[in-house]
């Protein structure tokens, strides 16, 4: 079965920071993309963080750039999200998610499968 197990948030001051891990299994995972999305109360979820090409490829949103890294780490099947200098809006439910190499990164239907989320609080 395909899993993806979200961990490390929690609850932190502004201007902290968190990495946020994704444990991935049941698919082969360095032929897909990963990404990380959020998605705070009242909101849409929204692409936050893509890696491809086995890791040679990095997307952001523009709210995260410079201030948030993705990684992966294929021997262990983990994609990473590296947030620093967080703002309480960054404030959201965190979700890692896999697709194959068509459609666009940040298009929530272009994806094959999702992990449970884990809470981020910045505050």
């Amino acid at each position: 079965d395909v899993q993806l197990v979200e961990s490390g948030g929690g609850l932190v001051q502004p201007g902290g920071s968190l990495r946020l891990s994704c444990a991935a299994s049941g698919f082969t995972f360095s032929t897909y993309a990963m990404s990380w999305f959020r998605q705070a109360p009242g909101k849409e979820r929204e692409g936050v963080a893509a890696i491809y090409r086995g890791g040679g490829g990095t997307l952001y949103a523009d709210s995260v750039k410079g201030r948030f890294t993705i990684s992966q780490n294929n021997a262990k099947n983990t994609v990473y999200l590296q947030m620093n200098s967080l703002k309480p809006e960054d404030t959201a439910m965190y979700y890692c998610a896999a697709k194959g190499p068509a459609g666009t990164w940040s298009n929530t239907r272009n994806y094959n499968y999702w992990g449970q989320g884990t809470q981020v609080t910045v505050s």
